[in-house]
């Protein structure tokens, strides 16, 4: 698939078939997330890969949506701060590497027919506790990895004019 096609295709998937994700194609998508580029090459971020079956009700305490548990799996991308790099002004990049490696995933799961729900608004605490995230390890996005049983909506985009600007603001 051409990459703008990919990259059109990708959406937020909603409803999940409830048939398992075969571990070579779950091996490309972490692949995909492994070979991302991330600042100085750091690769500040674990991938925790949570199968859905019997863990439902736990998983919801994380984000309480049907649909998020409806996946055969659920994938949490942790940052380690203390292992990113940091430019100069003290800004750390793992959340930035984080967001990569997450974007590589998803296309990556976009390309092999799953489909993918990129979730940030989830409650951290319960997270930490449901995951056992040791101190020092932040979740940083979920997303569910599955079989689509829904279709696209029609996507609203800003025009590219509003977003690009040309040497200066």
């Amino acid at each position: 698939m051409e990459f703008s096609e990919l990259i059109k295709k990708r959406y937020s998937v909603r409803a999940y078939k409830p048939g398992p994700v075969e571990d070579e194609v779950l091996n490309q998508v972490l692949e995909a997330a492994r070979v991302a580029p991330t600042a100085g090459n750091r690769q500040p971020f674990q991938l925790i890969v949570i199968p859905t079956a019997g863990r439902g009700a736990e998983l919801r305490l994380i984000y309480d949506r049907d649909w998020f548990v409806q996946a055969p799996l659920v994938i949490c991308a942790c940052g380690i701060p203390a292992q990113g790099w940091v430019r100069q002004d003290g800004k750390n990049y793992t959340d930035v590497d984080v967001a990569i490696a997450m974007d590589h995933l998803i296309l990556a799961a976009t390309s092999l027919g799953l489909g993918t729900c990129w979730i940030a608004a989830f409650d951290p605490t319960a997270a930490r506790e449901v995951l056992g995230l040791p101190d020092g390890v932040e979740p940083i996005a979920f997303t569910p990895l599955g079989y689509p049983a829904d279709q696209p909506k029609p996507k609203k985009r800003k025009a590219l004019s509003e977003l690009v600007r040309h040497e200066r603001w």
